[in-house]
């Protein structure tokens, strides 16, 4: 293929990521809109618009603390998940990675429901994030030691699984020993995911660390470039492949934890929108990041108007509707992925 093939080729994709970006700012930016102004309340938009500006009566009490939280929360969640998503799959060349590989989900569950199981939620607001997080470093911090030690991509999706595994079974153990109904009730019910109870705390709390984590993710996407030619490769082009595994594994951890605080476990996010969007954008980690986060961020927003719009009592769960949309697509994968080998 000549030069001005390539140079071609180039443009035409260059035109494609800005075209498939506007469709995904627009979408986002609809959704946003629509969240702001769905609920159970009698307030018209405008009651909402106003309230929203000038913070006044029940109609900004209702846009500033109920909905507006909601809405930022989503496009916070989609955004961390879908970067860390990318980043995996990046970082261990497969694209059936995702946060809950890393056991990073399933650790920042368990951190939560310890919380909820000892009472500490009664004490002080911030202890469900802050065991959440807790949680999600911990599993962060052992993948993060394993590739110290020079485990390999494998060996750290491994880990990662047995680590998912440990912390799902002690979930299920504070279940079966939980001391009352409620506490049982309220463990369920976050562990399904959900948006419903956001507030501005949750926002104010998962907002900054998936800010950072993103731009942990961000700092590393040339290293992760580097990585997908082969671990061998990547060191001789000078790339610290210790350090671009740890900056992954932190802001993984971060992003993902921060998000599983505030929304409980929403699944599937991480490894459906890379895959989708890598077709308009190129496959190299560095250019799908970004990319990733904006379309994360869509596919919560979008789910959850949806969900609000189909179940206004709130009895239907974002966990189950991403988990219902990304099971399918994950089999589908499976398959292909086959057909390809």
């Amino acid at each position: 293929m000549d030069g001005s093939v390539l140079a071609v080729t180039g443009v035409g994709r260059a035109a494609r990521a800005r075209a498939t970006t506007f469709v995904l700012f627009a979408i986002l930016a609809l959704a946003f809109v629509l969240s702001l102004l769905l609920g159970p309340s009698d307030f018209t938009a405008g009651d909402i618009v106003r309230g929203l500006f000038d913070g006044q009566g029940a109609a900004g009490i209702v846009a500033r603390e109920l909905r507006l939280p909601r809405a930022g929360l989503a496009i916070a969640v989609g955004a961390a998940l879908g970067a860390s998503g990318a980043a995996l799959q990046g970082l261990f060349r497969n694209p059936l990675a995702e946060p809950g590989v890393t056991g990073v989900t399933s650790c920042a569950g368990l951190g939560a429901v310890v919380a909820i199981y000892f009472g500490l939620t009664v004490a002080h607001a911030l202890l469900l994030p802050l065991f959440a997080i807790g949680g999600a470093l911990v599993s962060a911090g052992i993948l993060y030691l394993l590739s110290r030690r020079g485990a390999g991509a494998t060996a750290l999706v491994l880990a990662g699984v047995a680590v998912a595994s440990l912390a799902t079974a002690l979930t299920a153990l504070a279940l079966s020993f939980a001391r009352n109904p409620y506490a049982m009730s309220d463990m369920v019910f976050w562990m399904m995911g959900s948006l419903k109870d956001a507030k501005p705390a949750d926002l104010y709390f998962a907002a900054p660390l998936t800010l950072i984590g993103i731009l942990l993710l961000l700092s590393a996407a040339r290293g992760l470039d580097a990585l997908t030619l082969g671990e061998e490769a990547a060191r001789s082009l000078g790339v610290d492949v210790g350090s671009v595994r740890g900056r992954v594994v932190i802001g993984v951890a971060l992003a993902t934890g921060a998000a599983t605080a505030a929304a409980g476990a929403v699944s599937f996010v991480g490894m459906v929108v890379p895959h989708v969007l890598r077709r308009f954008y190129g496959y190299e980690p560095s250019r799908l990041i970004l990319p990733s986060a904006l379309g994360g961020a869509v596919l919560v927003t979008v789910a959850d108007v949806a969900i609000r719009l189909v179940a206004p009592d709130g009895q239907l769960l974002l966990g189950v509707v991403t988990a219902m949309l990304g099971a399918p697509f994950f089999f589908w994968l499976i398959l292909r992925l086959r057909r390809e080998a």
